[in-house]
């Protein structure tokens, strides 16, 4: 089971369905949502989550509409309510339902668990939230712009912030931030997906963490290796021409000890000499090993 068919199943069972304002609302936060249709003066709902579907009959039927039929069309649920829907916020329009903006807004402003239970209708209707062991994402998808706008409301209000999109059938509100979604899926009292979905995010900041300071101590040991193997290179080509001995005592030191420990650190080397100094000490030394290579090189 995908995490958004987790997150919807959790807000299907929720028990709240004795509170009739709750039910309305939720109900109403489908219907804003791009989900539900009206087909020949019938409201249609479709879904792949059982659980889901289940939930918008339980609505249905609180609210009274008890005459619809749930079919399997393909790997989806689909509800189809043969009654009207009468209510004070809902009214038909050249063949679709519309929401009473103006009182449905004046409600959810004044009342908290109606716009938490509109939110979550919208969700349930037509939202989805991807893995977030992949990556962070949640979006809802609206048929119209003024119920998308409604929720921007609400969310604003909850300090939630979001994105907007206008796509080729309907509009979306989305998040990509990881604190973004863990208050919305709050908001909606998904507590338990909450709970999940901050734990995933803790496993993959520590698994980023560690994966960033494998790499960088990869890169040093790479570039560590690289050096050594260039110093090595450079007091070979001393020994071959016969320049060695014709170095400095301290130079001839630290290339005498650089052969016999080619894998040592700077710092390794350093502690070697008859009288230690500290990595910028060997590396100065070493530096001047090139110089008088590179000299050597260009007068040939």
């Amino acid at each position: 089971m995908s995490f958004s068919s987790e997150v919807k199943e959790e807000l299907s069972k929720l028990n709240n369905l004795a509170n009739k304002k709750i039910v309305k609302y939720e109900f109403l936060g489908y219907l804003s949502a791009g989900a539900v249709c009206l087909e020949k003066n019938k409201l249609k709902f479709t879904t792949e989550n059982e659980y889901n579907i289940n939930r918008f009959a339980k609505l249905i039927s609180n609210l009274q509409y008890r005459n619809y039929e749930i079919e399997m069309i393909g790997r989806n649920f689909c509800i189809t309510l043969n009654q009207k829907i009468e209510l004070p916020e809902v009214f038909y329009q050249e063949h679709k339902i519309e929401i009473n903006q103006k009182m449905v807004r004046k409600i959810i402003k004044e009342e908290e668990d109606l716009s938490r239970a509109l939110v979550r209708g919208c969700f349930l209707g037509g939202g989805s939230i991807t893995n977030p062991e992949n990556r962070y994402h949640l979006e809802i998808r609206f048929s119209e712009q003024k119920n998308a706008e409604m929720i921007e409301n609400v969310l604003t209000s909850y300090e939630i912030n979001f994105g907007k999109m206008k796509k080729a059938k309907g509009f979306s509100i989305y998040m990509k931030d990881g604190d973004e979604i863990s208050k919305f899926l709050a908001l909606i009292n998904a507590s338990h997906s909450v709970l999940k979905f901050e734990e995933i995010r803790v496993y993959r900041d520590i698994k980023n963490q560690v994966n960033r300071k494998v790499n960088c101590e990869t890169a040093n040991l790479n570039k560590t290796v690289n050096a050594a193997l260039q110093q090595i290179e450079n007091i070979q080509y001393l020994q071959s021409i016969g320049k060695l001995k014709e170095l400095s005592e301290p130079l001839q030191e630290i290339a005498k000890i650089r052969l016999e420990h080619p894998e040592a650190s700077l710092i390794e080397l350093g502690n070697m000499l008859a009288k230690p100094i500290g990595k910028s000490g060997v590396n100065h030394r070493f530096q001047a090993i090139e110089k008088i290579v590179e000299d050597l090189k260009m007068k040939k």
